[in-house]
């Protein structure tokens, strides 16, 4: 299930502040290796695109996996330039779409509220009515396999066989 949009907006400012600390670096690198179809917000989900490829390293032609460059002027220069200019994001973007960029999502943000963010972008939503399906036709089979069902698979197998 995609995240959320305050939940899509914390992970930003995530990104945005917290990257010059080391114990974050890691955790920013491994969302920025997230699809971006976790974020249920299309203006999160834009940014989130801008971010991912603005931070990424330059790469050889060999398959290396993606690196970021997190931290350091680099990271900055690619924050404040959406910053300063909302539209290379997009063209329809204002300041109003990047305000909480560079912003401390707080102390509620720690590495709990990380791994289970992680949980909830790839966790797809079950639907009542197949869970209630799936109970009814578990109470209905036995683990006891019903006889006629083995004689005609027998009389199957010995027709293949033939």
């Amino acid at each position: 299930m995609p995240l959320e949009k305050e939940d899509g907006a914390k992970v930003l400012q995530l990104i945005t502040s917290r990257y010059n600390a080391w114990e974050w670096r890691k955790k920013i690198e491994k969302t920025l290796s997230l699809p971006a179809s976790g974020l249920k917000d299309e203006h999160q989900r834009k940014t989130f695109l801008y971010l991912k490829i603005g931070l990424q390293a330059y790469k050889s032609r060999r398959a290396d996996p993606p690196s970021w460059i997190v931290g350091g002027f680099a990271t900055k220069e690619v924050i404040d330039r959406a910053l300063f200019n909302p539209t290379v994001i997009d063209p329809q973007f204002t300041k109003d779409h990047v305000a909480g960029l560079g912003k401390d999502p707080g102390l509620e943000v720690n590495e709990a509220w990380w791994e289970e963010m992680l949980v909830n972008w790839f966790e797809e939503p079950e639907e009542e009515v197949e869970a209630e399906g799936e109970e009814e036709e578990g109470a209905e089979d036995s683990d006891e396999p019903d006889e006629s069902s083995n004689e005609k698979s027998q009389s199957d197998h010995q027709k293949t066989t033939s």
